[in-house]
């Protein structure tokens, strides 16, 4: 445990106590209003029924992982993590504005989303902070566990009957708990190299 602990404690680049309350409170928004925020924008901006609208998980998914990884990478310290893991499908659940009428079904998916988000920031900060592999390599690992998690998760309570079978709404959370995590922590993990570059060109890895 300790060892976990020292891991998390860890970052990729030094920055002032300063910097490192605004990324805080930067990354806790960005997760915690992103899915409350963003389904409604863009039903505003492209309609309802537009592709873009109908597919937001897509949109709040990039954005949430690309707020893990940056956190992963350069935020230490167990409580934060952890508060910063929690917060998207908190936010997400309540809202309502992602899965619809599913969403009191991803209720019982929390446990496996939150063990899944802590996997992925775990990994980067294991693999691409402390041992310095690559940041493709750390990518690759990093999203495979999260997305195996989640996906083994949500499978173990269709086959429980915790979330009913023969529905639509399996066949829409199987998607959205297989291939939308792989797609949008693959694009959050693209953004997240781009932010960091930006942000810490100037800094010594």
């Amino acid at each position: 445990m300790s060892t976990i602990a020292n891991y998390l404690n860890s970052r990729r680049y030094e920055i002032s106590k300063y910097a490192e309350v605004v990324e805080i409170i930067l990354i806790s928004l960005i997760v915690l209003l992103t899915p409350i925020v963003v389904p409604q924008l863009l039903n505003i901006v492209f309609g309802e029924t537009s592709l873009v609208a109908t597919n937001s998980q897509y949109v709040v998914g990039s954005l949430v992982n690309t707020g893990l990884i940056v956190a992963a990478i350069n935020i230490k310290g167990w409580k934060k993590i952890v508060s910063i893991i929690t917060l998207p499908s908190i936010s997400a659940m309540g809202s309502g504005l992602i899965f619809k009428s599913a969403s009191i079904y991803t209720v019982y998916m929390i446990p496996a989303i939150w063990l899944g988000n802590f996997a992925l920031v775990y990994l980067y900060k294991y693999l691409y902070v402390n041992k310095n592999i690559n940041y493709i390599l750390s990518s690759v690992l990093a999203i495979i566990a999260k997305v195996a998690i989640i996906f083994v998760g949500f499978n173990l309570e269709v086959l429980t009957n915790i979330i009913p079978q023969g529905t639509k709404v399996v066949e829409m959370l199987k998607v959205a708990m297989g291939m939308n995590q792989l797609i949008t922590a693959t694009v959050g993990c693209i953004i997240a190299f781009g932010i960091v570059k930006l942000v810490y060109k100037n800094k010594n890895a």
